[in-house]
């Protein structure tokens, strides 16, 4: 009895995966929108001073680094970045289409909420993959200052992963009731 449930939730969980990332540029899209996030809310910072060594003269030595071209930027942009597609599920917007959703408060959804967050779960899997795979090119564009508001989909879903030809919209609607924009 155990043994066939075991292998019902495993077949289940196969194709919950498997229909939820069936549409990859949509998902993308998503990472790409919580991504334009993370740079909205950008602050300025300082330039990273690296002269720690003193020469010979008690001079310093090495370089002051523009933040906005650093590494430690593009690292900060995208750690954690998976963890926040956490908060997204899968909506059914009718019976042949269905959008990425940032969820606010998951008590006030009106779908089922552990498939909802079965879908959180695969979206934030499929983030960890799209980001093994790209994430030294979009480090480097993000050093580069290649990647700014607003272009980070087509750079993201196009140019980089390829999941999506040509771009079709976002797929991702913002469920909170504030004007804040994705």
């Amino acid at each position: 009895m155990a043994r066939s449930f075991l292998w019902l939730v495993s077949i289940f969980s196969t194709f919950s995966i498997a229909y939820c990332i069936d549409d990859k540029c949509a998902a993308c899209n998503a990472v790409a929108a919580e991504l334009e996030i993370q740079l909205s809310k950008e602050k300025p910072r300082n330039h990273l001073d690296m002269r720690h060594r003193l020469d010979s003269k008690g001079q310093r030595q090495g370089k002051v680094i523009d933040y906005r071209m650093s590494e430690l930027r593009a690292v900060e942009l995208l750690d954690g970045l998976c963890e926040k597609m956490q908060d997204y599920t899968l909506e059914k917007i009718d019976s042949s289409r269905q959008e990425w959703i940032k969820v606010d408060n998951w008590d006030i959804l009106t779908i089922d909420k552990q498939e909802a967050k079965a879908y959180s779960k695969d979206i934030s899997s499929y983030c960890g993959r799209l980001l093994e795979e790209t994430e030294d090119e979009l480090t480097e564009l993000i050093k580069q200052g290649s990647i700014k508001g607003g272009d980070v989909s087509k750079v993201l879903c196009q140019d980089l992963s390829k999941h999506c030809s040509s771009l079709s919209g976002s797929h991702l609607v913002d469920t909170d009731d504030d004007d804040d924009e994705l």
